[in-house]
């Protein structure tokens, strides 16, 4: 230990701030920094530079220290109705729980009736929705060509980036909804990028699963005669 250069605890420093700023979430970045804080201050408190120095660590420290606190305390406060926890557990898995309360507070549910359109074909889908109880056609050039059931998304495949529904969906009965418009995601998922990542990757899964629902439909189909 004679022999132990303390700067290599500002080296360390170093590389945790690195890794922070390849880290999107920000509770992680204000743990970085907190470890980065106390990487240095053995070389603060060695050091020749004066007391302002390690004062100056220990701020940092103390700052990040207390933030992180506060955002675990509001975490550990977010609660969900028993409709939003199933959204969240189908879809939203990847998000964190604040992350997730802030985007099912983006849209609205509601009780739909049957025949209402949700998506046109050949029209950019104007929200995003999430189907919580009912059913759903989606018929093309008129043609009804599979139902969607109880937990299944609705526009993901070209929600994010506006382009137009292969298909049209239509309730088949009486439903409840929860929905959000496609513009105000855009926006909002802007603003977000760590969510945005997570939500794509939710919509990816979310699409194989009906790729999958739909081939097990075709292969069930009797052979023609």
């Amino acid at each position: 230990m004679a022999n132990f250069d303390p700067a290599w605890f500002g080296y360390g420093a170093l590389v945790v701030l690195l890794a922070a700023s390849l880290v999107a979430r920000v509770d992680y970045v204000r743990l970085a920094l907190a470890i980065a804080a106390v990487l240095a201050l053995p070389l603060a408190i060695r050091g020749s530079s004066g007391g302002g120095y390690t004062l100056l660590v220990l701020a940092i420290l103390l700052v990040n220290l207390a933030l992180i606190a506060r955002l675990w305390l509001s975490k550990a406060k977010v609660t969900f109705s028993a409709e939003e926890q199933e959204l969240r557990d189908r879809h939203f898995d990847r998000i964190g729980p604040a992350s997730a309360r802030a985007l099912i507070d983006q849209g609205h549910w509601i009780s739909a009736k049957r025949g209402e359109v949700l998506v046109r074909e050949d029209e950019a889908a104007p929200c995003l929705f999430y189907l919580a109880e009912g059913a759903a056609a989606i018929r093309r050039e008129g043609v009804e060509v599979g139902t969607l059931g109880p937990g299944e998304l609705i526009g993901e495949a070209t929600v994010l980036d506006g382009a137009h529904a292969t298909g049209t969906v239509v309730l088949a009965g009486n439903a409840r909804l929860w929905f959000i418009p496609a513009a105000g995601l855009r926006a909002w998922l802007a603003t977000h990028p760590d969510v945005a990542g997570a939500l794509h990757e939710g919509f990816a899964r979310a699409l194989r699963g009906k790729l999958a629902s739909a081939n097990t439909r075709i292969a069930d189909r009797a052979p023609l005669s």
